[in-house]
């Protein structure tokens, strides 16, 4: 077995316990709207539709005011978690006010948690999703299109590159890394911004990572996101904010520069003072602004991201292909590491001994403070006696 020193191995425990807590949490019952769709100045029907497994599914299809003939289609995919329909309504009605035919669903909760998820699944959602707009009336069906943001980043190239029906694909915020590496380089980005990192940063990026990944407790942590990327045949744009702390930005872009090879058209563009999500910020942990709206994630879409996407749409439905280009990446602070795989004995060893080690850590602060408090209680008693009071 490859040794570690003990205060590392402490390291990982603590790591791996707190990892282990946040991903047994999942979500309970479906997913709902959780504030109303605001169809003001819209109009909205609400669909439903038979996703993977034969499991309903329930949406919104959001246009404009007075629709027109034989309009542009476009599903959002929403990132990880319980997404509600109304979590990505924003960008809808943006979509919707530029001309186009937007459908929003409430992402299942049946097969995904956070200690369980399946990309292919959900892919096979979005398709239906798809199915379902084309089959819209005014949506011309032969100019539907996806966008995928943070793990829709995965889920609709995946989506796109199983169907010859989808005729362009957005990101915002795609990781180009599997979702373990993107996941321990946003934890190092986070040390970072808090002052920690150094050790602590290659534990969590070395050993925890990896036994996260062999245990299965991370789940879909080596998914490639490679394949789906070079199969895509239709026109592609990637955006990231000049401050993605959640997926490396210049790694990632690199990565889809690299592999979209037999798309026709592939825009790479980075959003200046933009956080993951799109909206405006300092450095990637702050929020500027009021939200666009109740129940919206915290502060104002950062200026030129929503234009950007309803341009880039207008000219590739429009049969105006953009020349491909990719824009000079920010300067990215941490670079990924790629976690590998396993120590050298079985995952069940491997969670037996970090047990252990956790236990033994609990034992010891135990006792620790246990003898701090009987030490205090004896110190007070003999000071107690020395004045002359009596024990309590």
């Amino acid at each position: 077995m490859n040794h570690l020193p003990v205060s590392r191995l402490f390291a990982v425990a603590s790591v791996l316990a707190l990892l282990m807590a946040v991903l047994s949490i999942a979500p309970a019952g479906p997913a709902t709207a959780t504030t109303p769709f605001d169809c003001d100045g819209f109009t909205c029907t609400d669909v439903t539709f038979t996703g993977g497994n034969d499991l309903t599914l329930h949406g919104t299809v959001i246009g404009p005011a007075e629709p027109h003939a034989q309009m542009p289609g476009i599903v959002l995919v929403g990132g990880s978690g319980p997404v509600p329909r109304t979590q990505v309504q924003y960008e809808a009605r943006a979509f919707a006010a530029a001309g186009l035919t937007a459908l929003v669903y409430d992402k299942r909760t049946d097969g995904y948690s956070f200690a369980r998820r399946d990309f292919s699944l959900l892919a096979d959602d979005t398709l239906a999703a798809v199915q379902t707009l084309r089959g819209t009336t005014g949506v011309r069906a032969d100019q539907v299109g996806v966008w995928g943001f943070s793990e829709g980043g995965w889920v609709a190239p995946l989506a796109a590159s199983r169907s010859g029906d989808i005729a362009f694909l957005l990101t915002l915020g795609a990781s180009g890394l599997s979702p373990l590496r993107t996941q321990t380089w946003s934890l190092a980005m986070t040390l970072r911004h808090r002052g920690a990192g150094g050790s602590l940063s290659d534990t969590i990026a070395g050993p925890a990572a990896r036994l996260l990944g062999d245990t299965g407790a991370f789940p879909e942590a080596n998914f490639n996101p490679l394949p789906a990327l070079a199969a895509l045949r239709v026109p592609v744009l990637a955006l990231w904010g000049q401050y993605d702390v959640q997926v490396p930005p210049a790694e990632s872009a690199a990565v889809l520069r690299n592999t979209l090879t037999a798309a026709p058209s592939v825009t790479i563009d980075f959003l200046p003072d933009t956080a993951h999500n799109g909206h405006s910020t300092t450095d990637g942990f702050d929020r500027l602004g009021t939200a666009p709206g109740p129940g919206a994630p915290r502060g104002a879409f950062a200026p030129g991201y929503l234009d950007t996407m309803t341009t880039w749409i207008h000219q590739v439905t429009g049969g105006t292909l953009p020349p491909s280009s990719a824009a000079t990446p920010p300067s990215q602070p941490v670079t990924s590491s790629d976690p590998g795989h396993g120590w050298t004995t079985s995952a069940r060893t491997q969670l037996a001994l970090i047990a252990a080690l956790v236990l033994v850590f609990t034992i010891w602060l135990w006792r620790t403070f246990a003898h701090r408090d009987t030490h205090a209680g004896s110190t007070t008693r003999r000071r107690t006696r020395a004045l002359g009071a009596p024990d309590s």
